[in-house]
């Protein structure tokens, strides 16, 4: 049994360095449900190692529970950025702290690190308050609760419609058709134009963009022609919104496999064609994995829903980016990405609200194409 959850974690210090606490709290990604919750005083330290133990008592307690998939989320740019590896950890005394957590990500499958707003991390932030004020003597020190068990299948708390005023709704369209497209090639980083076809087609999912959101906020592309063009058609249906590009909403890089058919990569590579379809952790020849990709286009999201609480926005990609980004909104399995077909054009639609929560309305609609 896989079981997939979000480790929320956070510490800090009143004084830096001061009195410091940290907390943590693991929930079923599925559902939201707090499954363990995790707190204690970090004695007289730092903010920024009263985060790290928040996160390694994330990490800890996710292991309690045998989980296998990871997604931490904590609002703080250093631990993410560090355990991500694209920050030096310059400062001696948070190494031996990052190598512990480093040790307790290996033991998991996959392991995710997003940053989210200080709103969005609540649950731990006042955990590692409850642990300064348990330290402080303010209020008297509660047991740590057990772990819960996940629930074999959980009911829906409400059948309304969620109120969208707070939501950011957000358009999710693939590019126009390009030769490649038409021929069934992989098409990764090479920069096909659209072909004739592909602009009838992204005129016709900028009319129906149009008609699903009234007031745009932003249309963001990924950098390659084919999307761009898709980007413009729609910015100029929607209102005449500048097209911003964002480099992480690129397609996978296919490496050797690029510009072939999937029945020449199966002929010249099918052992690592096997390996490819069965792990999202094994990247093509020369290419990058989907875990690769997925860890880029979590970040790009986690830009947009910083940028445009509550707004409209259209973000035109590719296949891969698109599937990893529904993946995780219905917190679905990694054979999605291998049952999920999309449209050249097609259009899908989510909202996201401040507390993390996800409605996905539509998937590559197509209508609009015929």
């Amino acid at each position: 049994m896989t079981l997939h959850v979000i480790v929320e974690a956070d510490g800090g210090s009143r004084g830096n360095p001061g009195p410091a606490g940290f907390g943590a709290v693991v929930k079923e990604a599925a559902t939201g449900e707090i499954l363990l919750e995790r707190w204690d005083s970090a004695g007289i330290t730092t903010n920024n190692v009263a985060e790290y133990s928040g996160l390694i008592a994330g990490l800890r307690a996710a292991a309690e529970l045998n989980a296998t998939r990871v997604d931490v989320r904590m609002d703080s740019k250093l631990v993410v950025e560090q355990m991500s590896g694209r920050w030096q950890i310059k400062n001696a005394g948070l190494r031996p702290l990052a190598a512990e957590a480093a040790t307790l990500v290996s033991k998991f499958a996959e392991v995710t690190f997003d940053w989210i707003p200080r709103e969005r991390n609540k649950d731990a932030d006042a955990l590692a308050n409850r642990a300064m004020d348990e330290a402080a003597g303010k209020t008297p020190k509660t047991p740590q609760p057990a772990a819960v068990a996940p629930a074999a299948t959980t009911t829906p708390k409400s059948w309304a419609p969620p109120a969208l005023e707070n939501a950011t709704r957000i358009a999710l369209v693939r590019h126009g058709s390009t030769p490649f497209t038409s021929q069934g090639r992989y098409s990764g980083r090479g920069d096909v134009p659209l072909t004739d076809e592909g602009e009838a087609q992204a005129m016709a999912a900028a009319g129906r963009v149009a008609g699903i959101y009234r007031d745009v906020a932003a249309v963001l592309s990924s950098p390659l022609s084919r999307c761009v063009r898709t980007a413009e058609l729609i910015a100029a249906e929607v209102g005449g919104v500048p097209v911003t590009v964002m480099d992480d909403l690129i397609e996978c890089d296919f490496g050797l496999w690029e510009g072939r058919t999937f029945a020449e990569v199966q002929e010249q590579w099918p052992s690592e064609m096997q390996a490819w379809l069965g792990s999202t952790s094994v990247a093509p020849p020369g290419g990058e994995s989907f875990q690769t990709v997925a860890k880029r286009v979590r970040g790009a999201m986690a830009t947009v829903l910083s940028a445009y609480p509550g707004k409209a926005v259209v973000i035109v990609s590719h296949v891969s980016p698109i599937k990893l980004i529904l993946r995780d909104a219905l917190a679905a399995g990694d054979a999605f990405l291998h049952r999920l077909f999309l449209d050249a054009a097609g259009v899908s639609t989510m909202d996201v609200w401040p507390d993390g929560n996800i409605a996905v309305r539509t998937v590559n609609e197509t209508a609009h194409l015929r």
